[in-house]
């Protein structure tokens, strides 16, 4: 089976990739042509664990190809997939021309029967107006062809994209006919063979699915750090309340972890068109509202803990930022918690030197020279007044801390994903401050 897929970011790139990874010709399409060339010559636009290789091994064996032209692309294909951007506008709503652009490309272009599939996060509604820009473009062209529209959303996790794909939990599919459905579950059956379950099911509820799971995911997040910082007030230590609630097989022990916030290209901009898609129909989504809300002043967290540990004076001292991206295995910067933070530092007069072990590159445009990239994490702490811990790569997670002791200006750390030991780094002359662990406060007090 031949597939196109339109987009080469961060959805169609991996589509792309890891449906080739199982046999399937594909055919990856873009308007950007320098993105295009990179690619041909093995260059990413992305950090993804394992997608190189997979690329790579899939274009030299000629399964994997890009190109700039869809009219060369489309000829003998049984599935386009749009994967394009749908970034959100000033009213939180999914902008959507540039998918209906393709559809209507698709219209001007397609010469046999195809299943047009939205595979970018699209509201409730989408593949209606993309069957009608196929339509019309057939229409102009005087032409009665056969096609499918479909609903294929991606659910993938940014740092563990690849294996998300090839090992899906599960394939969502909505479909309005039986050729629809035939054809898609050809294209996912090497997935079928390892258990893997599809879901067919209507379109709307195909659309609805994917909002709806981020939303809630998003929904937890936000509720474990307003417990986590109820903690902190109360004197509980909001690591045993995690265990202790996550035991609980009702509610389970994924994304029952406090933090600095939830960020990149899928949570804040799905929660926010789903919320406007309620609005569109007279809707208030309160709940949504409230996560909404939690989750960007939880993005300050950190900044209020290091104002009150120095009395509200930041200027001219230095602080250690170490993590970029808005979670590891990615150089994802979109919706950063990083980038909040360090934007209260400086406004605040501090001197910030930053480091993350893969999203320099991309935190350059957000930062410019406003920060010291420093070439690792020690050379970021040097002479700093504290490390504030922002994303939890594993190349944190086990530091020299006698190493820090002599290099900082004050032996003090503020751990924004609760990754350190508190008892054992106040034991080695650190100050520790966490998300919602009191007990660490106590600690503190107790040591000096």
């Amino acid at each position: 089976m031949k597939v196109v897929i339109v987009g080469t970011g961060y959805v169609g790139l991996v589509t792309g990739a890891c449906l080739a990874e199982v046999g399937t010709e594909v055919i990856c399409a873009d308007v950007d042509a320098a993105k295009i060339a990179r690619l041909q010559n093995g260059v990413l636009p992305i950090y993804e664990p394992g997608l190189q290789e997979i690329v790579m091994r899939n274009q030299q064996s000629g399964r994997l190809s890009f190109t700039t032209e869809l009219a060369t692309a489309l000829p003998g294909a049984a599935v386009v997939f749009i994967a394009v951007g749908t970034p959100p506008g000033e009213d939180g709503s999914a902008d959507l021309q540039y998918v209906l652009q393709v559809a209507h490309q698709i219209g001007a272009l397609m010469q046999d029967y195809l299943v047009v599939v939205t595979k970018s996060t699209v509201p409730v509604g989408t593949a209606a107006r993309v069957n009608r820009a196929v339509k019309e473009s057939l229409s102009a062209r005087q032409l009665i062809l056969d096609y499918d529209v479909a609903s294929n959303p991606e659910f993938l996790k940014e740092g563990a994209a690849v294996n998300d794909f090839l090992k899906p939990d599960r394939i969502v599919i909505g479909v309005n006919t039986a050729q629809a459905r035939q054809t898609l579950e050809q294209l996912y059956r090497p997935f079928l063979l390892n258990g893997h379950p599809i879901l067919f099911m209507d379109i709307a509820s195909a659309e609805m699915t994917k909002y709806a799971a981020n939303a809630m995911l998003a929904t937890r997040i936000s509720y474990m750090n307003d417990i986590a910082n109820l903690c902190g007030l109360v004197g509980a230590d909001i690591n045993q309340v995690r265990k202790g609630i996550g035991s609980d097989p009702r509610i389970g022990k994924h994304f029952l972890y406090p933090g600095m916030g939830y960020g990149g290209s899928c949570f804040p901009k799905d929660v926010k068109a789903l919320m406007q898609t309620g609005r569109e129909y007279g809707y208030q989504l309160r709940i949504l509202d409230a996560v909404e809300a939690v989750n960007e002043d939880q993005k300050k967290v950190i900044f209020h803990k290091v104002l009150r540990h120095f009395d509200g004076d930041l200027k001219d001292k230095k602080f250690a930022v170490w993590g970029l991206s808005f979670k590891p295995n990615t150089d994802d910067m979109r919706e950063a918690p990083s980038l909040v933070l360090i934007r209260h530092l400086l406004d605040a007069g501090a001197v910030v030197s930053v480091y993350d072990p893969v999203a320099m590159e991309e935190a350059l445009p957000y930062l410019g020279s406003s920060v010291t990239f420093a070439d690792d994490m020690y050379a970021a702490a040097e002479d700093a007044a504290a490390i504030l811990l922002v994303t939890e790569w594993n190349a944190f997670r086990m530091p020299d801390w006698k190493r820090l002791h002599s290099l900082m200006a004050t032996p003090l750390l503020f751990d924004g994903r609760n990754i350190y030991d508190d008892v054992q780094l106040v034991k080695q002359g650190f100050t520790y401050y966490g998300i919602g662990n009191a007990a660490a406060s106590a600690v503190n007090a107790l040591m000096q």
